[in-house]
Parts: structure tokens; sequence; C-alpha cells
């Protein structure tokens, strides 16, 4: 069973942090173009909720240089349905 979304998150945060988390396999690192090209979001949307997840813990670097992301601690805990509060 999905998590319920907190207030602030849409289904397009959910379906970043889902393709990242890679369900069965080996979780991904992607840069926004990457994601967007793998979910029917356009770029513009992906980066906007990319900086918001960052932003909230759910995401962090794996290379800050090429922009590239994965998910963080919080963001496999609010995947796993184990995070309390994903209100903040």
């Amino acid at each position: 069973m999905k998590p319920r979304l907190p207030e602030w998150m849409t289904p397009v945060d959910r379906d970043i942090l889902e393709l990242l988390e890679n369900r069965g396999n080996r979780e991904l690192v992607l840069n926004p173009r990457m994601i967007a090209e793998n979910t029917d979001w356009k770029r513009t949307t992906i980066r906007e909720h990319v900086r918001t997840l960052f932003e909230r813990g759910f995401l962090e670097y794996y290379d800050e240089s090429g922009s590239i992301y994965q998910l963080s601690e919080k963001g496999r805990s609010f995947l796993a349905g184990e995070l309390e509060d994903a209100e903040e």
C-alpha cells in the first residue's frame, strides 16, 4: 500500500520518488532531464518538484556538479511507510 501523500506533495513528487526507488531493483541516480524522460511529466515540472523534494530532505545529491539526485534516507523511509510526519 502506498503511503498517504502529505498535503504539500503531489503525484509528480510521488512519481519522482518511486522512479528513483526502482522497486525490486537497484535504486536509480538520475538528473531531472532523465527523470522527465522516464515519466509523463515535462522537464520544467520535474525540475521544480526535484528542487522541492531536495529542500524537504527527500532527495540528496549523488553528484552535485552533474545535478544527479538519489533518494535520501528520509525519501526511502517515506516510500516504506515508515515516516511518521512527512508534512515537514
